[in-house]
């Protein structure tokens, strides 16, 4: 004769399974909440910087606003000369996004957009940027006409010393151009002005092809981050920003 044995569950108080039920439901609620969020926030459109709140911007490694460097003047952020170069970074990571943003410089003016950024690198000594362009595919903001280098793979929504922009139309120096960065899985286009300009796979035949040929190539881990900050550049000339926005995609 087999001797019944009692389930488990038969043997717990009757309070802990109540507590039981209720720290289980918490964690469905919990769960469903954060993918809620996360659904929310893809593909809606997310102000980064609206002419007047820099609450979503920092320093590169630091945890304020650089206010030596950027100052925000006439609903734009401006780069301020004269002082050491301190890079503008995102406070939130993001790995597939759209960003859109106006820009302008003055003559012979430099900047660039990072993205997947990691803050793992110093400052360079001489200048205070980021030494991050040698690690991280860049899209170049610049005046073509009157910075000391011409060169059509360095000029204006490039993607910078790997891709020479095609059926690009710049606006003259200090007119706003706009712009958009769309980076989804390893797919990234580059747009002026309402124009594809650049497209590229990341980790593809063809760029590994071009990494090895260019100046790059004796840095393994460029371009290796699969998420990160984005990353506005201040190169020491003067550069405006404004109206940026980013979505989840």
């Amino acid at each position: 004769m087999t001797k019944k044995i009692k389930p488990l569950i038969n043997n717990i108080p009757h309070y802990q399974l109540l507590f039981m039920k209720k720290q289980l439901l918490y964690g469905i609620f919990s769960l469903v909440f954060l993918s809620t969020v996360c659904k929310g926030q893809q593909g809606k459109w997310m102000v980064i910087f609206n002419g007047h709140s820099i609450s979503q911007l920092r320093g590169y490694n630091m945890n304020s606003f650089p206010d030596k460097a950027w100052k925000v003047e006439d609903g734009a952020l401006v780069t301020q000369t004269g002082v050491p170069n301190i890079d503008l970074v995102t406070k939130a990571a993001y790995k597939n996004f759209e960003l859109k943003f106006e820009w302008k410089v003055s003559e012979a003016g430099n900047s660039g957009i990072f993205f997947h950024m990691k803050e793992s690198l110093t400052h360079q000594s001489d200048n205070g940027n980021s030494p991050n362009w040698l690690d991280n595919f860049e899209m170049q903001i610049l005046d073509d006409i009157n910075f000391n280098d011409t060169a059509a793979i360095r000029s204006a929504g490039s993607l910078y010393d790997l891709i020479i922009p095609k059926n690009k139309h710049l606006k003259p120096v200090g007119e706003y151009n706009t712009a958009k960065l769309i980076v989804r899985g390893n797919h990234v286009e580059h747009w002026l002005n309402g124009t594809k300009v650049v497209t590229y796979e990341m980790g593809s035949h063809e760029m590994n092809t071009l990494l090895k040929e260019s100046k790059f190539k004796d840095n393994p881990g460029y371009g290796k981050s699969p998420n990160g900050l984005i990353m506005f550049q201040h190169h020491g000339q003067k550069v405006w920003f404004k109206n940026i926005m980013v979505k989840r995609l």
